[in-house]
């Protein structure tokens, strides 16, 4: 029976022709390739929460983020949903820097590690790449097997 739902961000810092990844050194996900993001704290907006967690996990700070997805999970066996907002930022400021929980690296488009990462960045990433909107919804078993999905691109969100 689901309980609840857990409110997450993602925030993926793009470059031309480059894209700012995280490995996830403990923690869920750990090992995983990701974004920047976690949980929005009590009494911040969702936008508040996203600038937060990229601050602390990669030391930078945005202008401007673009919302470009949200994205629900579902883990058998877990009673909470994960409704993960995904952002893009295209300019920062300062310098990746690791912290305790992410070390972060540059990856050109095209050698994006998508078999490090949560299975369902290679089905989405494009569309974040290209500025596309989308909402979707992964049903995992574990952290590795995706049994069911629906993504689909949307002219808002």
């Amino acid at each position: 029976m689901l309980s609840s739902t857990r409110l997450l961000t993602l925030v993926l810092v793009v470059q031309p022709g480059r894209v700012l990844l995280g490995l996830k050194k403990r923690g869920f996900g750990a090992g995983k390739w990701n974004g920047f993001g976690g949980k929005v704290e009590p009494g911040e907006t969702i936008e508040e929460g996203a600038r937060r967690e990229l601050l602390e996990e990669s030391g930078l700070t945005v202008d401007a983020l673009q919302k470009v997805g949200n994205i629900t999970f579902e883990f058998v066996g877990e009673p909470q949903l994960l409704d993960v907002h995904v952002f893009r930022a295209d300019a920062f400021n300062g310098e990746p820097t690791e912290s305790e929980e992410m070390r972060p690296q540059w990856f050109e488009c095209d050698q994006i590690p998508f078999s490090q990462m949560w299975a369902d960045d290679v089905l989405w990433f494009p569309l974040m790449l290209q500025k596309k909107k989308f909402v979707g919804y992964f049903k995992f078993q574990g952290h590795d097997v995706i049994l069911s999905h629906k993504l689909e691109e949307v002219e808002n969100i």
